[in-house]
């Protein structure tokens, strides 16, 4: 799952999501009645800086009560591992096949995505315009859920065009401007969602259109 408001809170011990229940003064003017279980909504409004924090302090919390092995971190996942989840095994445009349509996952349904013909109008497709509960929709086929839409997911790499030739768990660019993030957004279209998009921003950028999921890996 993506790391909820829940999660967060647990660890760092506040919650600077915008899509919280009722308003509450904390939370840009909050949404109303608009969410009413908040902790079960991904996180949002955190920057690649927050992510990466969050994930050094959740390994320290975890070592310290014997969860995890000492050896193993928890961290953001990889351009090239992010994709390989997502498609679990399939080559088409979304591992729902060659199109996304409304209902599908959490992004604007008017304008649905199909890879022979690109993007098809549906005026009665469903715009939510909030986050949903994570897991709101069928997981991929390796059970992972909210890989398409919901929110942009940040990536470890630095954002730069693809090197030629093919590589084996590739880590990235050195150094660069721009984090990459993945997977189509709540407000955003289909297309936004397709297992090969990629986009990106400054580390230090937010919004409620943002989050991350987490991997628990060894140590590097």
């Amino acid at each position: 799952y993506l790391v909820t408001q829940g999660d967060y809170l647990a660890v760092i011990g506040s919650n600077p999501s915008y899509f919280r229940n009722g308003i509450d003064g904390t939370n840009n003017g909050g949404t109303g009645s608009t969410i009413t279980n908040e902790l079960r909504h991904p996180v949002e409004t955190v920057s690649w800086f927050d992510a990466t924090n969050y994930c050094a302090l959740r390994t320290q919390q975890e070592r310290a009560g014997g969860l995890i092995p000492t050896n193993y971190v928890y961290r953001l996942p990889t351009e090239s591992e992010w994709e390989y989840a997502d498609r679990a095994g399939t080559t088409t445009a979304f591992y729902l096949g060659s199109g996304l349509h409304s209902g599908q996952a959490n992004f604007v349904g008017l304008y649905e995505y199909d890879a022979s013909v690109g993007t098809i109008d549906n005026p009665g497709g469903i715009c939510l315009g909030i986050t949903t509960l994570v897991g709101s929709y069928p997981a991929n086929p390796w059970g992972l859920y909210d890989m398409i839409g919901n929110v942009w997911e940040w990536c470890q790499d630095w954002y730069d065009v693809y090197p030629g030739g093919s590589v084996i768990d590739p880590q990235g660019p050195a150094s660069g401007s721009v984090r990459v993030f993945r997977g189509g957004i709540w407000g955003g279209n289909a297309g936004d969602c397709r297992s090969a998009l990629r986009d990106g921003n400054i580390p230090g950028a937010g919004g409620s259109f943002i989050g991350f999921r987490v991997v628990l890996a060894p140590g590097q």
